[in-house]
């Protein structure tokens, strides 16, 4: 799972480098599925069936779109927030992570939702570690967002991942019931991903059956890792082969 982490690293990095004014959502998932094949992946969202089956390798949303963004012809603007989230498999295992880019000069109200968005998913994997429950961690992820008067995603969680993309358990962002939750155990391997309103936390789908938007039209980020819970500490599956990556936590090992 490494090994298939590294190679969406690799992806995510051609993705993060055409972002700029001017470009299409639609160019910039040709070249992440031409990254992806040339590295000897499988892109894992493309066909994923539904209404209509997802027709892209990556989901890219932009400022209101929470996830499952259909790419197109739609340009990227200065001022724009975009979303992008990538699922590869390599040699049978699989790798899922997301992040929210900015284009050119962003708001300060944009700025915040971004550090706090990764904040909040930097706080999860520094408390990962055997038989912890993960309603602890998700009550203190709660708490720091709301604090900042963000709202959470509730209908989106994150999710186990393996040899499948979407594996049990599931994994959420908020408080939950304790006779649902689970504690974590050595080697369970977790796609952990805060998705923040900068409004409220309802959301819709629009006509095209899978993009995902607020209901309030106001921005929403999303951050992610694949994470594995080992005693040592969190092993970051999805970060760069020197642990270069969005919400690193100190005591994160990669």
């Amino acid at each position: 799972m490494r090994e298939a982490g590294l190679v969406l690293w690799d992806v995510h990095q051609t993705a993060g480098k055409l972002i700029k004014e001017g470009i299409t959502t639609g160019e910039i998932d040709e070249t992440v599925e031409k990254r992806i094949i040339s590295l000897g992946a499988v892109p894992l969202f493309k066909g994923v069936p539904g209404v209509v089956p997802f027709p892209a390798s990556a989901c890219i949303s932009v400022n209101e779109e929470v996830v499952h963004g259909i790419p197109s012809g739609r340009k990227l603007k200065s001022g724009d927030i975009v979303s992008i989230d990538i699922g590869v498999r390599y040699k049978g295992w699989c790798a899922d992570s997301a992040v929210t880019l900015p284009v050119g000069e962003i708001s300060e109200e944009k700025k915040s939702l971004l550090t706090v968005t990764e904040e909040a998913l930097r706080l999860a994997i520094s408390m990962l570690k055997p038989k912890i429950s993960w309603n602890t961690i998700a009550v203190n992820m709660q708490k720091r967002i709301e604090a900042k008067g963000y709202s959470i995603v509730r209908e989106l969680v994150g999710h186990g991942i393996g040899k499948e993309m979407w594996e049990d358990p599931q994994i959420p962002n908020y408080h939950v019931n304790n006779r649902n939750t689970f504690r974590l155990k050595k080697g369970a391997t977790l796609a952990i991903e805060p998705m923040l309103n900068m409004g409220e936390k309802e959301i819709k789908t629009e006509r095209d059956h899978w993009t995902i938007v607020t209901a309030d039209g106001k921005p929403s980020a999303h951050f992610e890792h694949t994470v594995a819970v080992t005693e040592k500490g969190p092993f970051v599956l999805t970060c760069g082969p020197n642990g270069e990556g969005w919400a690193m936590p100190y005591n994160a090992i990669y």
